[in-house]
């Protein structure tokens, strides 16, 4: 009963100050005239030019204020892995917010240049794989259904480097419909929630859990602004965010490969873009209409609402199929 009534007062705690965050955040960017610039090549876009940007801390700063409140409340302690958790959080974010930041002042969608933003990337993937070995961290891979443990020793970090990248990049990619990517992290963040709870021999765990369930609520928060039709857009700022934290958990929590599965929807959007460049370049053709798969959807005459509700339902589906087999 204390796990359920401490997951809820997270879930709670993030939601309340999600929305005050938002009702402050939005009129300012306004203000500001921080909108989202948005490709010529998405015709059914263009209206949503001019929308604010950078909502990702609409999530990120309640998420930061509930752990620190419950911290200094006394509910929740300050581990090595709840530090790496926090960590990758706020890097990625600041990570995001200087791309975001530099297209809006340029008026593009250049940002950081990929050599930078890798180059990055791989520092914040070094200092995790430093603090996760140093306080006896497990360089292994586990594939559970097939009886696996596999020892990668220093290649492990490399491995981190990718799930970052790779997650955070996911996540920023599946970015395209208002709601689309909160809603599909909310699904995955409760999962790896539940997951974290179970892990008991993780030192740190219940904090994790925790952490999982604010920023869930953060997410619910975030969505009242986001859903169609979007008053704020997370950003880079956001989705690369959620993308790496997602990947840290996993990591963490030994459930890697269940990435693959719980962030189902983040995979394929990245799959058909990836289909779709190897075909145009290798092929001169199309497999899809657009690319990721959501602008596919787009183009069969599908709404934008039906769209983001199916990838949901997907994603609720794959994450509810991983919690049963763990």
């Amino acid at each position: 009963m204390l796990i359920l009534a401490k997951s809820a007062m997270a879930l709670m705690l993030g939601f309340i100050l999600a929305i005050i965050v938002g009702l402050i955040f939005i009129p300012l960017m306004k203000k500001l005239n921080v909108g989202q610039q948005v490709s010529h090549s998405l015709e059914k876009h263009l209206k949503k030019e001019g929308t604010p940007t950078m909502g990702g801390f609409i999530f990120i700063i309640p998420t930061i204020l509930s752990i620190l409140f419950l911290w200094l409340y006394g509910s929740l302690e300050i581990t090595s892995n709840i530090i790496i958790v926090l960590f990758v959080f706020l890097s990625y974010a600041f990570l995001g917010f200087i791309d975001d930041f530099l297209k809006v002042k340029y008026k593009n969608n250049k940002g950081l240049s990929r050599l930078l933003k890798l180059l990055i990337q791989t520092i914040i993937a070094l200092v995790f794989f430093y603090i996760f070995i140093r306080n006896g961290g497990e360089p292994t891979i586990e594939i559970t259904f097939l009886n696996l443990d596999i020892n990668l020793g220093w290649i492990y970090g490399l491995f981190i480097l990718f799930l970052l990248v790779g997650s955070s990049n996911a996540v920023n990619i599946t970015d395209g419909l208002d709601g689309l990517a909160g809603g599909l992290s909310a699904i995955a963040f409760l999962a790896y929630g539940l997951i974290a709870w179970s892990t008991s021999w993780l030192a740190g765990y219940s904090e994790i859990a925790i952490f999982c369930f604010v920023l869930v609520g953060s997410l619910l928060g975030f969505l009242l602004f986001n859903t169609h039709k979007a008053k704020v857009f997370m950003g880079d700022t956001g989705s690369m965010a959620l993308g790496a934290t997602l990947a840290a958990i996993a990591i963490l929590t030994r459930h890697e490969i269940s990435l693959a599965v719980i962030g189902g929807v983040f995979v394929i959007e990245t799959l058909s873009t990836l289909i779709q460049i190897i075909a145009i370049k290798r092929f001169h053709t199309r497999v899809f209409k657009k690319a990721p798969l959501h602008h596919h959807f787009e183009e069969l005459g599908w709404e934008e609402t039906d769209i983001v509700k199916l990838f949901w339902v997907v994603g609720l589906i794959l994450a509810m199929l991983m919690i049963t087999y763990g």
